[in-house]
């Protein structure tokens, strides 16, 4: 486990660390608000509006707490912003962070299924109407996880560019779940870069089907 205190905060970006921004495309300056509003307002009005409700009564009857988990995570520019996530563990007072493992107790029977589906973070497509987060891109991870890699190697903080997604292609590739060792997370920033410079209407599109077939099939690192 690791203690907050102990760790340093990712600060905002410097002048020199945004020299490795690429030129932005139409789409990229554009298009993309469009798509992730766009997205975000169907998936609210036919998913969501039925969604969250059904979810929160299994919520809370599977176990004491409140339905929603918020956690500061580390957004564009290293900007922090509340991630919303349906809630899939134990309620516990804030503490020591510490990433969730495989067959981790903290998790309920409920939880396992929203995390097994992705469908916890369905409500973080109010995030993106707020303008948060996109559809697409490098998943935010919390403050403390970033605080052990933010100076670990130069590019990892590259991956903050960007708006963070609700869904990447690091993720539908596989390379999500615990990460454990730093070669782990220099392969999952790897697929986060290639996105950052080959954002686009098709790829997006793309990515978002491949999420689809993973939240059916079910991901074998989601847990």
């Amino acid at each position: 486990m690791i203690s907050l205190d102990s760790l340093p905060t990712p600060g905002l970006f410097r002048p020199e660390d945004r020299s490795a921004e690429t030129e932005s495309s139409l789409y990229v300056r554009y298009g993309k608000r469009v798509f992730d509003v766009v997205f975000a307002l169907l998936v609210t009005v036919f998913i969501l509006s039925w969604l969250l409700p059904v979810a929160a009564v299994c919520i809370l009857f599977s176990s004491r707490g409140p339905v929603f988990f918020v956690q500061s995570r580390t957004g564009k520019n290293g900007r922090k912003f509340k991630c919303l996530k349906l809630r899939t563990m134990r309620h516990e007072q804030p503490g020591e962070f510490r990433q969730t493992t495989r067959h981790d107790d903290r998790v309920t029977k409920v939880g396992k299924v929203l995390r097994k589906t992705n469908l916890d973070e369905m409500p973080q497509f109010i995030n993106v109407l707020m303008g948060q987060m996109s559809v697409v891109g490098p998943r935010p991870h919390a403050v403390a996880h970033d605080a052990q890699f933010w100076n670990s190697f130069p590019e990892y903080k590259l991956r903050y560019l960007v708006k963070p997604g609700i869904t990447g292609l690091a993720q539908v590739r596989g390379a999500r779940g615990e990460t454990e060792t730093l070669v782990k997370m220099q392969h999952r920033v790897r697929y986060d870069l290639y996105y950052r410079d080959r954002q686009s209407l098709l790829l997006d599109m793309r990515i978002c089907w491949w999420t689809v077939k993973s939240m059916i099939k079910g991901n074998v690192n989601a847990w």
